[in-house]
């Protein structure tokens, strides 16, 4: 029964998290001088770029720095995204199995949930560390990204697959026991 509403929640919660690759955790801008700007991007996939040094020296008004020049290491969220989400796509398949399902749901909540904290208390303050290393005596700016709030979304759409799922399952020992 792939038709029913868990299997909407799980392909939600699947996008949520494919769409944290592409979209950026935090931004950052740094004021380094009075006419300059620094302007960073926290992602889970570092785009490589011109180092900002050769900006710098070139008196641009905004420079942009790029993650893979910041030491910052975030294979473990990315493992985590691909992890969660390899399992909402596993749990999309383990339809006829709704106990299993009900299980390989619960953990990948759990993990989501795991994610979600590295991602606010640990990538991101280890990220504007980094930065302050780099420039110091400077003030910096944080602005949330959209890939912030997208690990949030999933795991409340983890929360309505598992209560549907577990709504189903009272349906069918329902039945059982009225045969």
């Amino acid at each position: 029964m792939i038709q029913r509403i868990q299997t909407l929640w799980l392909v939600l919660a699947a996008v949520c998290m494919g769409l944290c690759f592409v979209f950026p955790v935090a931004s950052y801008t740094i004021d380094y001088t009075e006419n300059q700007q620094v302007v960073s991007q926290l992602n889970l996939v570092a785009a490589d770029g011109p180092h900002y040094s050769k900006a710098l020296a070139a008196g641009e008004p905004k420079v942009e720095l790029f993650q893979s020049q910041v030491d910052v290491s975030m294979w473990p969220l990315v493992t985590m995204t691909a992890v969660v989400l390899a399992l909402a796509l596993l749990c999309i398949c383990l339809y006829k199995k709704r106990t299993l399902q009900m299980r390989m749901v619960a953990v990948a909540f759990l993990l989501n949930v795991v994610y979600a904290f590295l991602l606010f208390f640990w990538a991101v303050d280890a990220y504007a560390d980094q930065l302050g290393a780099l420039f110091t005596q400077t003030e910096q700016h944080m602005t949330w990204g959209v890939g912030a709030f997208l690990p949030l979304a999933a795991i409340v759409f983890f929360f309505l697959a598992q209560r549907a799922i577990r709504k189903d399952e009272a349906l069918v020992r329902a039945a059982d026991r009225l045969r």
